[in-house]
């Protein structure tokens, strides 16, 4: 193809439509989606949302959590310093909570000898708490399997 042809093909050629689609669908979706942002704002800055506002605890107990030299970690009660359980190996969920919740108790130079609070609540709900701090960990969001290995210490008697 000689530049002639080149040139004569890229005249011929139709000029596109302008773009059809219909603008009151894109109105349509941004006021939707400000909508949204705006009542999930106004949820969380009032503290109305359903994961904010806590239901009955059913049943409370205090624990702290130390770390032993063989690599296992000592579970007392709060109230009575009784060992619990001593758990060893790998414990992944377990040691990641407290790992999380202990990050933030080292950052505003808290130690690990207050109890952390362990809260079993009516809505079926588990919560581990740091009083010394404000955060919390609601582990049902973990699933059923996760939220039960701390749900036994809520039963356990002093070894």
């Amino acid at each position: 193809m000689t530049q002639a042809q080149i040139a004569q093909s890229s005249q011929a050629r139709v000029p596109l439509a302008p773009d059809s689609f219909p603008r009151w669908i894109l109105y349509f979706s941004a006021g939707i989606i400000a909508f949204s942002l705006i009542s999930v704002g106004l949820i969380r800055i009032t503290g109305n949302g359903p994961d904010q506002r806590a239901a009955a605890p059913t049943v409370q107990r205090s624990l702290v959590f130390q770390d032993q030299k063989d690599g296992g970690v000592r579970v007392e009660d709060g109230l009575t310093g009784e060992t619990l359980t001593v758990l060893h190996g790998e414990q992944g969920f377990v040691r990641g909570s407290l790992r999380a919740l202990m990050r933030e108790r080292y950052s505003r130079g808290i130690g690990s000898a207050a109890p952390f609070d362990l809260i079993a609540r009516v809505d079926g709900r588990v919560t581990l708490f740091d009083p010394s701090t404000g955060q919390r960990v609601d582990l049902e969001s973990f699933g059923p399997t996760n939220t039960a290995e701390f749900s036994r210490f809520l039963a356990m008697r002093p070894e």
